[in-house]
């Protein structure tokens, strides 16, 4: 296959795609060409998208890579779907979800003592949307679960990794840490080009 080709053949499987698809999942679709080839040709392929200020560009997230849209065109996508209603996290999810994301694998009753209320709710609308996960169980008496977050969260909020996280020494500054995940500048644009990628199809 051509180095073209290559290129071509990795537009549409990242186009097809709802979710980040790993170098695993493309060398499988590729024949098994090398990963570090299909790396390679990410990454021209990523440099030409910005290069020529194209609407669309590749990005690493998740442990995969994903097709977007550009950032500098989300003031007209949003133009185009002013009606469309965003599900969006509430302020206490946010917050329970920033202590998980930053003390996992943490228990039911330790987030509940950062924040002083009744977490069931909560716990169960993040469990449902599938943005965290029971990690385990805690050795301590009762055995309680433990919560992480999964690789959905990282995908929401357009992080590579946890260590993409923004730094927090102080839990005390819980609510601005949960406005910092919530205003992640490259969750915008996961939430919403995607969706019209999918729809142009």
């Amino acid at each position: 296959m051509s180095e073209n080709n290559v290129k071509s053949v990795l537009e549409a499987l990242l186009f097809s795609s709802e979710k980040p698809l790993t170098l695993e999942q493309l060398k499988f679709a590729l024949d098994n060409l090398e990963t570090t080839e299909i790396r390679k040709t990410l990454e021209e392929l990523r440099a030409e998208y910005e290069s020529a200020n194209r609407g669309l560009r590749i990005i690493e997230i998740a442990g995969g890579f994903q097709m977007i849209t550009a950032p500098d065109y989300a003031i007209f996508l949003r133009k185009l779907h002013k009606d469309r209603k965003v599900e969006r996290l509430s302020r206490q999810a946010l917050e329970t979800l920033a202590i998980i994301a930053y003390k996992q694998p943490v228990t039911r009753f330790e987030i509940e003592s950062l924040r002083n209320v009744n977490i069931d709710g909560v716990v169960k609308s993040l469990l449902d949307k599938d943005i965290i996960r029971i990690a385990g169980r805690r050795k301590a008496p009762g055995r309680p679960f433990v919560f992480g977050t999964t690789k959905k969260f990282l995908e929401h909020f357009g992080l590579k990794s946890l260590e993409e996280l923004p730094k927090m020494e102080d839990f005390s500054k819980l609510p601005q840490a949960a406005e910092n995940l919530d205003n992640n500048q490259t969750k915008e644009l996961i939430d919403e080009p995607k969706d019209v990628a999918q729809e142009s199809r």
